[in-house]
């Protein structure tokens, strides 16, 4: 025979037994918020710009379309090369694109604007009533302007030679510059200004806020923000 004692013993152990198997069976269910936490991260990156900038695309995907490409140390852009003589440029900054279609130095008479020879298939014709050597392929590139075509009595800031090559999809950092060379051609931003140009044999084009306005005396186009 069960006592009375021993039927409350059991009853109390059910109970307390019961209570344990809740609690076990509501901490193994995952909270909703983990759930949905897990499926909602998604990426914000912008994909990288496959294709070169078109003449006229907006300042924004030039400087994204320079950015991609692959930066190199300008240490090694410090000096210039003319008939096996190499000379030291100290901050200066020269370097050509494959075939030297473009040769580019940092000009010290222009507060460090860019200045390059570009081999132009068409280069602006000569200006009538100019004094000077005519170079329809010197291309000066200052931020707030951009000039095509100029005359020039002597090499200026190329009298020491040409830089070493900035291979196709390397860019090229200094002061407010950045540079990439590409078979498109050679696609420079000035940050400063938010300005850039592409310089290649089929042409110059500007971006951003430079727009075409009168050349004066002895420029063959000239662009200004």
């Amino acid at each position: 025979m069960i006592t009375s004692g021993v039927v409350s013993v059991l009853l109390a152990g059910c109970a307390s037994a019961t209570h344990d198997d809740s609690r076990t069976s509501q901490q193994a269910v995952p909270t909703p918020s983990t759930t949905s936490s897990s499926t909602t991260v998604t990426s914000t990156k912008a994909a990288s710009p496959t294709a070169a900038p078109a003449n006229g695309a907006p300042i924004s995907d030039v400087i994204r379309w320079i950015e991609a490409g692959h930066p190199v140390d300008p240490g090694g852009f410090h000096s210039a090369t003319r008939d096996g003589a190499t000379v030291a440029l100290g901050s200066e900054i020269a370097f050509v694109t494959a075939g030297a279609e473009a040769n580019c130095v940092t000009n010290s008479h222009l507060d460090g604007a860019l200045s390059c020879l570009v081999k132009l298939t068409d280069p602006p014709p000569r200006p009538e009533a100019v004094d000077g050597m005519w170079k329809g392929n010197w291309i000066d590139f200052a931020g707030t302007t951009l000039d095509i075509g100029s005359t020039h009595g002597d090499p200026g800031p190329f009298v020491n030679g040409t830089g070493a090559e900035l291979a196709s999809g390397q860019t090229l950092s200094f002061g407010d510059y950045r540079c990439r060379a590409d078979g498109a051609g050679l696609f420079c931003v000035n940050y400063a200004h938010q300005s850039a140009v592409v310089m290649a044999a089929a042409g110059v084009e500007p971006f951003g806020c430079l727009q075409a306005t009168t050349p004066p005396p002895g420029i063959g186009r000239h662009f200004s923000c």
